[in-house]
């Protein structure tokens, strides 16, 4: 299962520094290279996002005992994925507004507080999300190990019941056994009063 997680990991690690990459330079190139770099990086980042998917069901096929390391992993791989879709944003805000500004000169500056005031409200609900994803992954894992420890218990209650039996059984074994020998040494005793006398 590790290879597997950390094959993907390796594969998330050269995607995303392409997408960082390409992000960085979206806003300096002309128009038509623009246009093509944010379908390439739309594209990549979807990529990611399976990515990103795909570790999280190796992460849940862990042992719980084993899980927190990865899990650790995967909360950082989602902030990561987080910063990029959010410098990604910008980058395409940059863009447009831009292509915005050859269009209409200087009054395309007159939304740029709403866009900012935006951008900030967008970033406030993406933090919100992950951390409900991290509280709904959480409450996941404490359900898979009280599911563990219910089943272990109820293992450990038939092992009992079981010792409860065989203990029963062989208390009923000695009591037929004392009333045997009990038996035994009466008709010896008898006996051995009759050859005395």
């Amino acid at each position: 299962m590790s290879a597997d997680f950390e094959g993907y990991e390796q594969d998330f690690a050269v995607l995303t520094a392409e997408i960082t990459s390409k992000i960085s330079r979206v806003p300096r190139l002309p128009p038509d290279e623009k246009k093509q770099m944010v379908a390439n990086v739309e594209k990549q980042l979807e990529e990611a996002r399976e990515l990103l998917e795909q570790m999280d069901l190796e992460v849940r096929e862990i042992p719980p005992q084993s899980r927190g390391m990865y899990s650790n992993r995967m909360r950082s791989y989602k902030q990561e994925m987080g910063k990029l879709e959010t410098d990604f944003k910008r980058s395409r805000i940059a863009y447009s507004d831009e292509v915005r500004n050859e269009l209409l000169g200087d009054a395309g500056n007159s939304s740029e507080n709403q866009r900012a005031h935006l951008l900030d409200n967008t970033e406030r609900l993406e933090r919100s999300s992950r951390r409900l994803e991290a509280g709904y992954q959480i409450a996941v894992e404490t359900e898979q190990i009280g599911q563990e420890m219910l089943e272990n218990l109820s293992h450990d209650r038939e092992r009992i019941q079981r010792a409860r039996e065989r203990l029963r059984e062989t208390d009923a074994n000695l009591g037929k056994s004392s009333r045997i020998l009990t038996g035994m040494l009466r008709r010896f005793l008898g006996f051995f009063g009759l050859f005395s006398f």
